[in-house]
């Protein structure tokens, strides 16, 4: 499957400098390691505090 790194980096929402920005299988697979979830699960708002638990996840849609 072809990586759409340009389309996918003009709905990215994550403010993290990061090199995965925008290359969303690996995004997705890094965060799934480490048992979270990555940027675009995440209002603005929640998204600047770079918790990505899905404890936060959570909160954030109460």
């Amino acid at each position: 499957m072809e990586c759409r790194k340009e389309q996918n980096l003009k709905m990215c929402n994550c403010t993290y400098p990061c090199s995965r920005k925008g290359v969303c299988c690996e995004c997705v697979a890094y965060h799934r390691r480490l048992g979270e979830l990555p940027a675009c699960y995440f209002d603005n708002k929640t998204e600047r505090t770079y918790d990505r638990s899905v404890e936060a996840y959570l909160r954030s849609r109460r």
